[in-house]
């Protein structure tokens, strides 16, 4: 990866993350739960919406994201759960 691509965003920065998977009641908790270790105890603003046939959910995630590395932990927090079907 270029330098260049490296430093397209300023930190910190509020960034959003978008986390995908079979709809449940204890889904926007387990997302919650995966990436607040990376977090800090940091405020975490959440925003579900279910499919229109309600099978799936998604979750927005908006926080201040610190660097580079902290983007990429919490990425691979989620994309290494089985229940999490995508990650945008």
């Amino acid at each position: 990866m270029s330098t260049e691509q490296e430093t397209l965003l300023e930190f910190p920065c509020e960034f959003s993350i978008k986390a995908m998977g079979k709809a449940s009641d204890d889904f926007g908790e387990l997302v919650e739960q995966l990436v607040a270790p990376h977090l800090d105890g940091e405020c975490l603003r959440t925003r579900r919406q279910p499919s229109s046939k309600g099978t799936y959910e998604s979750i927005t995630l908006t926080f201040t994201a610190t660097s580079k590395a902290h983007l990429d932990a919490i990425y691979l927090a989620l994309t290494g759960h089985e229940r999490l079907l995508y990650v945008l």
